[in-house]
């Protein structure tokens, strides 16, 4: 018998994403019972069976789609000629997807970088706080649940290796130094991200978009960037800009769109 909570862990340590077919009803004739369940991970690899045949065919697809989507899907199948099978029977079951939660990196651990990342607590986001200025991070006091990753000016490789890129990936850069901010940004754009923003003033955004496009050869310059960051809700505090930006940040998880 399959262990699927030690196997699920398994999955959780290495990060990789998966889906979790569970079957929540049989009616009739099936060639599954109530609890079966099947694993998919991102590349397709099968573990366990709901029974098979078509069934399991479409059901794997369907993790693929609730894996791309980050979504729950509920399916329902009559087994019936088209399945190649004459039982007749009726299953259900849910897919869920796991480990695709979104991982904030975020360069600065300024006074805003700070809230920002309190702020995610409690939130699907998993943050991890990045600085390059000497033992900083010895002079804060944080919740043992915001990562920390201490990166070299001298040693720009630092940076990329402290980000996770993929599709889950959100990066923020608020740095204390313009030249480190546009040297991110040049890198981030070249990697895969769900979110890439920028603190600073439509002023800065213009000049980096002209340095990206003449200096570094990236033609969509600050396209894809967004800066300023956060949404327009007024105040200027650290903790009034980080507020605006945590919830720019769970707009974009969420997939909502501002009423116009």
């Amino acid at each position: 018998m399959t262990n699927w909570i030690d196997l699920l862990s398994e999955f959780k340590k290495k990060q990789q994403p998966v889906a979790l077919v569970t079957v929540t009803k049989c009616l009739g004739s099936t060639p599954c019972v109530v609890g079966s369940r099947m694993i998919i991970t991102n590349n397709q690899d099968l573990h366990g069976t709901i029974g098979g045949g078509k069934l399991e065919f479409l059901a794997m697809k369907e993790a693929m789609t609730a894996l791309n989507e980050n979504r729950i899907i509920e399916s329902s199948y009559t087994l019936g000629p088209e399945f190649e099978q004459c039982c007749g029977g009726k299953v259900e079951f849910i897919i869920e997807p796991m480990n695709q939660s979104p991982n904030l990196f975020l360069f600065g651990a300024g006074h805003i970088g700070v809230e920002i990342a309190k702020l995610l607590i409690g939130t699907p986001f998993n943050v991890t706080l990045i600085d390059s200025r000497a033992d900083w991070f010895s002079n804060l006091e944080l919740d043992t649940r915001i990562s920390t990753r201490q990166v070299s000016e001298t040693d720009f490789k630092t940076f990329a290796d402290a980000v996770r890129w993929g599709k889950n990936c959100y990066v923020l850069v608020l740095t204390h130094n313009h030249a480190v901010d546009f040297d991110i940004i040049s890198m981030a754009l070249l990697k895969e991200t769900k979110f890439l923003g920028l603190i600073g003033s439509k002023t800065k955004k213009v000049r980096f978009n002209n340095m990206l496009i003449k200096e570094m050869n990236i033609p969509d310059g600050m396209t894809h960037v967004v800066c300023p960051i956060g949404l327009d809700i007024g105040g200027d505090t650290p903790k009034e800009i980080a507020i605006s930006v945590v919830a720019q940040l769970l707009q974009v998880h969420y997939k909502l769109k501002q009423k116009s």
